[in-house]
């Protein structure tokens, strides 16, 4: 399934930037920034529900806020982009 995350860390103190870099590291570990607290991840629910308990771990429900929304198949038919973004397609042919 593709899942899009989105945060809202607070960085008014130094804590709150931690925070933040610790929040996107579990987001880069997982799937492709889309922009700059936009994720895109390729996820089955096992790894979506350890994704969310990594990130509840690490936010501040009382400062921040974090938002999982979950595309409905075929997201080819749910999703429009427009600019420079190039998207990784998950599907497609990986080349190393």
């Amino acid at each position: 399934m593709l899942i899009i995350i989105t945060y809202d860390v607070s960085t008014i103190t130094a804590a709150g930037r931690k925070r933040l870099r610790r929040v996107a590291k579990v987001c880069e570990s997982t799937g492709q920034r889309v922009q700059n607290s936009v994720f895109e991840c390729k996820v089955n629910q096992m790894q979506l529900e350890e994704l969310e308990r990594r990130l509840l771990a690490e936010i501040d429900e009382k400062e921040d806020s974090l938002r999982l929304y979950r595309l409905t198949e075929p997201v080819e038919l749910h999703i429009k982009e427009y600019g420079n973004f190039q998207a990784v397609d998950f599907e497609g042919t990986l080349v190393i």
